[in-house]
């Protein structure tokens, strides 16, 4: 969870420099995003499983 938060405020921030300075956002479109955010969701449901497995 201490990760997540790191990022998200690290995000936060280059969020509001780039805002402060008008510049574009470096970030994909709406469905890369939700790509991205599967990809992530899929490797920690592996994850998961193999805890589940081997405990």
């Amino acid at each position: 969870m201490k990760d997540f938060i790191l990022s998200l405020v690290a995000g936060w921030i280059v969020g509001v420099l780039f805002g402060w300075l008008k510049l574009p956002l470096p970030a994909p479109p709406l469905m890369g995003f939700v790509g991205a955010l599967g990809i992530l969701f899929g490797a920690w449901s592996i994850e998961q499983f193999r805890h589940f497995l081997l405990h």
